[in-house]
């Protein structure tokens, strides 16, 4: 059973099928740039260092894109935000294929930033407003298919390669192609938070945060729960860089084996994803998010301190299914927070947790030079322990995830 009235089921499957697609369109377009990086760093005739440096203007950008793209989605609606997100992200995808410089790569990779953070922060905002109209944990299933445009953008790639199309060709195509889903997509997407707190409002659900005094007395939480945020995405961040080297240069692994070092963690994250919303149904997001991040901090140590590369490799996977499911609580408790603002919360937590994700390769790499590699990731352990201990602010407020929830909802 879902939270709707009339005949309004068909049109909330139809907004959550779009926001899926939009999940998978970001990812895709990321994706996209991602799986060029050696032949534009070839063609713009960089080293990796300066290619180090360009990318912190991708970052700059989307962070500056989150926070622009909160308050706007408030103001307009998902329906207006994520559309145009999505069709900025896909015009600018052709920026960095077609640079030639430095300077003009650095430029189109904050431009590409802006843009997908604009799409990033407003389709989580949308899926707030989803996973409340349907009264049941649907946040990490939309993260998992993000997960699923980045394997789709690593085929395309791979195919136009095999193609002989060049990175301008391809990106371009892929961007073009990016924008007209955007634009296809567009209708089934839910009209702005107080028309969906006003089906919420006809199931007989209180809407949340009705009082302005309530309202104003949410900020400190979605803060607390950026910095889990920061702490939780600074972990992915360190094990998409350094997982592989960690396999290659600790524990001698050849390159080829070092390489599924991050991709059995990509896999258990995305399995664990697609998973966590049944468990959080079940069980509550503060349990998905004390557990999981606790399941985490014992993956990162047998990784750390595991003296075999079977050793690494179970302590990768369970890093991976620890985090799956954190960020999306995180997201989904800062939109229900306050729905009527649930784009501004959304890109409070997002932007923060965008900054750990940054931070955190370049962190394990300063603490190198102090320690050896494994011995860095320790403090992701810590990292993780204290976001276990800091999961009860999940449980500040209303639970949307509660087991009496569910049941009143009648799934």
């Amino acid at each position: 059973m879902f939270v709707t009235v009339g005949g309004m089921e068909r049109s909330l499957r139809a907004a959550r099928v779009a926001t899926y697609v939009y999940f998978v369109l970001c990812g895709t377009l990321m994706g996209a740039w991602v799986v060029h990086i050696p032949a534009i760093e070839d063609r713009v005739g960089i080293s990796h260092a300066t290619l180090g440096g360009l990318l912190v203007l991708l970052g700059l950008g989307a962070f500056a894109g989150m926070q622009v793209a909160g308050p706007l989605t408030d103001r307009l609606g998902a329906r207006i935000v994520v559309p145009a997100g999505g069709i900025l992200c896909g015009a600018s995808l052709a920026l960095p294929g077609i640079a030639q410089e430095p300077w003009t790569l650095g430029g189109a990779l904050l431009v590409f930033g802006f843009c997908n953070g604009i799409l990033d922060v407003s389709m989580n905002a949308h899926a707030v407003h989803v996973e409340k109209a349907y009264g049941r944990p649907v946040m990490s299933g939309f993260h998992a298919t993000f997960s699923v445009g980045g394997v789709l953008a690593a085929l395309v790639g791979a195919g136009a390669a095999s193609a002989g199309l060049n990175p301008p060709a391809s990106m371009t195509a892929m961007g073009a192609a990016g924008i007209v889903i955007a634009l296809a997509s567009a209708r089934a997407l839910l009209p702005a938070a107080p028309a969906v707190e006003g089906l919420a409002a006809a199931s007989g659900e209180e809407p949340e945060a009705s009082h302005s005094g309530k309202r104003r007395g949410t900020t400190g939480r979605v803060w607390l729960l950026a910095v889990l945020a920061l702490m939780v995405m600074l972990c992915e961040g360190a094990a998409n860089d350094w997982s592989a080297l960690h396999l290659k240069d600790v524990l001698g692994a050849p390159a080829g084996t070092a390489a599924f070092a991050y991709g059995t963690f990509a896999a258990a994250m995305t399995l664990g994803r697609l998973l966590a919303d049944r468990f959080v149904a079940r069980f509550g997001s503060m349990a998905i998010l004390r557990y999981g991040a606790a399941t985490a901090a014992v993956g990162i140590t047998i990784a750390a301190l595991g003296p075999w590369i079977w050793a690494a490799f179970t302590g990768w996977a369970l890093f991976g299914l620890g985090l799956s499911g954190c960020v999306p609580q995180l997201f989904s408790a800062a939109g229900h927070a306050d729905p009527a603002a649930a784009g501004a919360n959304v890109s409070r937590v997002a932007g923060l947790g965008y900054v750990g994700m940054l931070a955190g390769p370049a962190a394990i790499g300063w603490l190198t030079h102090l320690v050896a590699l494994n011995e860095t990731f320790l403090l992701l352990t810590l990292l993780c322990v204290t976001t276990a201990v800091g999961a009860r602010v999940l449980r500040t407020g209303s639970d949307h995830t509660s087991e009496s929830e569910m049941a009143r909802v009648g799934r």
